[in-house]
């Protein structure tokens, strides 16, 4: 392609440059209020995560009377059956919820760093494999600060990951409504 000339999708996204800068402050300012009230910020992801896994159970057991042969149907059932229970135990108990899902990213956070860890040193001598490895030891130790500061951390932590997920969302969106405004 030519210098200067423009994707249909570039210039999509320089038509509605002021709907991704709306977008982008909605989201930077749930990212900040996120940030002052972590805890809030945490029950809305615990209670986020319980619909989804009501409408998952739901799903699976609707899902089982579709299936031919009981040890299916069964399978299917006991499932949904126990996604939706789990669905219900974050509504019921957000804080004994929210510790259960952060131990879980602690430990999927520890695995993912080894695996990266693994990987960086395979990768060697190529170049950036140490970034690789750096980024795999970042990984696993967020996952260690997390464990270790578990169960008290739970009380705040997936609120701690949501408002910087709706911050750097935000930030993302408003450069690239001011990229494509030109």
């Amino acid at each position: 392609m030519a210098i200067g000339m423009e994707t249909p999708r570039a210039a999509q996204v320089r038509d509605k440059w002021g709907w991704f800068l709306a977008l982008g402050i909605l989201l930077l300012i749930f990212g900040l209020l996120a940030f002052f009230n972590l805890f809030a910020a945490t029950v809305a992801s615990v209670f986020y995560i319980g619909v989804l896994m009501l409408i998952g159970g739901a799903a699976q057991f609707i899902h089982a009377f579709q299936v031919k042969g009981w040890s299916e149907a069964i399978f299917w059932g006991l499932s949904g059956l126990l996604y939706t229970i789990a669905g219900l135990l974050a509504f019921w108990n957000p804080a004994l919820t929210a510790a259960v899902f952060t131990i879980v990213m602690a430990a999927a956070l520890l695995v993912a760093g080894a695996f990266r860890l693994w990987v960086g040193f395979r990768m060697r001598p190529m170049r950036g494999a140490g970034w690789v490895i750096f980024g795999g030891i970042v990984t696993m130790l967020a996952g260690i600060v997390i464990a270790l500061g578990w169960p008290v951390n739970s009380l705040w932590m997936l609120g701690l990951f949501l408002a910087i997920d709706l911050t750097m969302q935000g930030w993302a969106l408003i450069a690239v409504a001011f990229a494509a405004r030109g």
